[in-house]
């Protein structure tokens, strides 16, 4: 089976690409990674090209053989759940595990409030309400996106539920920078007030790049994160444990290859041409009189 991933943070790569090999042995990993979307993103917003960029990669993801695929990027995970509509594969998005996760962890609405009032929900106050999420993010762009999804969560389990979503300042320029141990530091600073100034229940760390910052914040609700939780998801996609259920592979052709094994390819770059492979190009901005043209993506297992 082929596990298809799309990044935009190509540092992020290699963590994702270990996490999938530990979550279902024996499976190749195919990865793209595409800087330019979230750059865009946070410099114009999830713009028509963008949403078109994330259309190309997965179509070329499940082209390539892929079973399913998963986006990394909860900047861009609504254009990915667009494009998904147009394909045959599962399309997962990192965060939705998370989202899921934050609204079960949530105090029961139903015990905050008095039988007797008749208010609805939306009237009573946040502290009359007793839930509230938290989410942090270290740059704009994945702030809409994040706040929908949890509140699409919430509305599906029947929660009424307060969202706010904050950024914490610096903490990608550090990490742009490559002072990581400054942007670990100063999103824990940041989780350790929403829990005591914000009255949060529990906190969303809205990226994947976040993760690492979650241990040392040391307060005492549930701080959540995304990539182990995607990967899980991932992991029961292409191989349910419902005997049942067939697995994403099952009705796919095997890639090429012996026997119907992966081809020696299927975790190397492909190199751009004429034949239609895709481009191995690093990623980079769009330069001035370009059209608006993406650069090219990467492809293949991180090396």
């Amino acid at each position: 089976m082929i596990a298809g991933l799309l990044h935009t943070v190509p540092a992020l790569a290699a963590t994702f690409d270990a996490l999938v090999a530990d979550a279902v042995p024996g499976a190749q990993r195919q990865h793209v990674v595409d800087a330019w979307m979230l750059e865009t993103a946070i410099a114009e917003g999830v713009t028509p090209a963008v949403q078109a960029r994330v259309a190309s990669h997965l179509r070329h993801l499940q082209d390539s053989g892929a079973d399913a695929v998963l986006v990394t990027c909860s900047s861009i995970g609504e254009a990915a759940e667009q494009a998904a509509r147009s394909l045959t594969i599962p399309v997962l998005r990192v965060d939705a595990p998370m989202a899921a996760a934050a609204i079960s962890h949530l105090p029961t609405i139903a015990s905050s409030i008095n039988p007797g009032d008749t208010r609805s929900a939306s009237g009573l106050s946040e502290e009359a309400m007793g839930a509230m999420v938290v989410v942090l993010a270290t740059n704009t762009a994945t702030l809409g996106p994040t706040t929908r999804l949890i509140e699409r969560e919430a509305a599906a389990q029947g929660v009424d539920a307060g969202v706010t979503a904050t950024v914490v300042e610096g903490a990608a320029a550090a990490r742009a920078g490559g002072d990581q141990e400054r942007h670990d530091r100063l999103i824990a600073e940041a989780v350790r007030a929403a829990a005591a100034d914000a009255g949060a229940d529990v906190i969303v760390l809205a990226q994947a790049s976040m993760a690492a910052a979650a241990e040392s914040a040391g307060v005492g609700i549930p701080v959540l994160t995304s990539p182990a939780g995607g990967v899980a998801r991932l992991a029961e996609t292409l191989t349910p444990s419902d005997p049942g259920r067939a697995a994403a592979s099952a009705n796919r052709p095997a890639p090429a290859g012996s026997g119907g094994t992966p081809s020696a390819a299927a975790n190397r770059p492909t190199l751009s041409g004429s034949d239609g492979t895709p481009p191995a190009a690093a990623n980079g901005s769009t330069s001035a009189g370009s059209g608006g043209t993406p650069p090219a993506a990467a492809y293949g297992a991180p090396a």
